[in-house]
């Protein structure tokens, strides 16, 4: 089984900082892409930033300049700096990763989420 397990959530204040990090582990023989989802309270899951196995980051535009996504493919792990964070950052952050499994093949994966909140 291939498990995702994301920390570095919690509370802050509006203008704070935050740094998520997802570590894969199981029975993976290589991670593709990984990826940041959130999803707030009566929202539909959104994408906040993905980056590629090169390395390659993509992020939302409603989080450009202020989230940045990294990896280090040696821990299998995935991080999510949040700078200057807004009430409206407020989600359940779900780590992503497209991996290949032996016997299984190709997947996703997702992580169980982990709380962020920014009070105003």
């Amino acid at each position: 089984q291939v498990q995702l397990v994301e920390s570095g959530g919690g509370l802050v204040q509006a203008g704070g900082s935050l740094r998520l990090s997802c570590v894969a582990s199981g029975r993976i023989f290589s991670i593709k892409a990984m990826g940041w989802y959130r999803q707030a309270p009566g929202k539909q899951r959104e994408l906040v930033a993905t980056i590629s196995s090169d390395g390659s980051p993509k992020c939302a535009d409603s989080v450009k300049g202020r989230f940045a996504i990294s990896r280090d493919n040696a821990k299998k792990t995935a991080y999510l700096q949040m700078n200057s964070l807004k009430p409206e950052d407020t989600a359940v952050y779900y780590c992503s990763a497209d991996g290949v499994v032996p016997g299984k093949g190709r997947g996703e994966y997702w992580g169980q989420g982990t709380q962020v909140t920014v009070s105003s």
